[in-house]
């Protein structure tokens, strides 16, 4: 019997056992013809095992380098695209550069900085003021995003300062509510609070026995 202890190293389980051995056949093929024509019939066995691979881009490129792949790139038979080797396939990427900025609040981000190197090339005073209200906007947002509580306008105009030197100012920045969830918890969701002894709204009618007859219910008499 035939242990798994026993085997060579499987290089694609999602191909199996019997696909290797058949590649490992290929390789044995003396005849260039007859081994050319058993690598197609691989091919094909290959993707019929793996459906999947056909709704990927130009999947059979990727079948033909799966087979030189299992092969130890030993396998010689023509194919219709570029033969991969083992530097190009398994070869390492070249490290990306990472962007090394350093901002002066790392709770703001450089992009913001950014923001603000322009609003001070500006020279129209309207525009200048709109970029300060924004940039006063988004730093409030953000102040309260993090710590969850309101900020004053000093302490916003003071960071503001302290980024472009004193050459911004805002005016006016709209009203930022700092988000609690345990507010949300009693409303029970984003709509209105509903009380404990509220009433449904049947088509838009009272559920009043006062209403039920168009005037005051008055006891029966008997």
């Amino acid at each position: 019997m035939e242990y798994n202890t026993t085997r060579n190293y499987l290089v694609m389980r999602e191909y199996g056992r019997h696909i290797q051995h058949m590649i490992e056949h290929v390789l044995t093929i003396e005849d260039p013809d007859r081994r050319q024509a058993n690598a197609y019939a691989v091919i094909e066995l290959m993707g019929f095992l793996n459906p999947h691979l056909k709704n990927v881009e130009d999947f059979r490129h990727k079948l033909w380098d799966h087979l030189f792949l299992i092969s130890d790139f030993k396998l010689q038979v023509k194919s219709p695209y570029p033969i991969p080797t083992r530097e190009t396939l398994k070869g390492k990427p070249k490290p990306l550069p990472y962007p090394k900025r350093h901002p002066k609040f790392s709770h703001l981000g450089k992009n913001l900085e950014l923001v603000i190197n322009k609003a001070l090339k500006e020279e129209d005073n309207g525009k200048r003021l709109g970029f300060a209200n924004a940039v006063a906007y988004y730093m409030k947002l953000a102040y309260n995003n993090w710590h969850k509580e309101q900020v004053h306008d000093d302490a916003i105009q003071s960071e503001l300062s302290g980024l472009t030197d004193g050459q911004l100012t805002f005016t006016n920045t709209p009203y930022v509510k700092a988000f609690r969830p345990q507010q949300e918890n009693q409303r029970g969701g984003y709509g209105k609070p509903r009380g404990k002894f509220q009433q449904r709204n049947n088509g838009g009618h009272r559920n009043d026995r006062n209403d039920r007859g168009g005037g005051k219910f008055k006891k029966k008499r008997y």
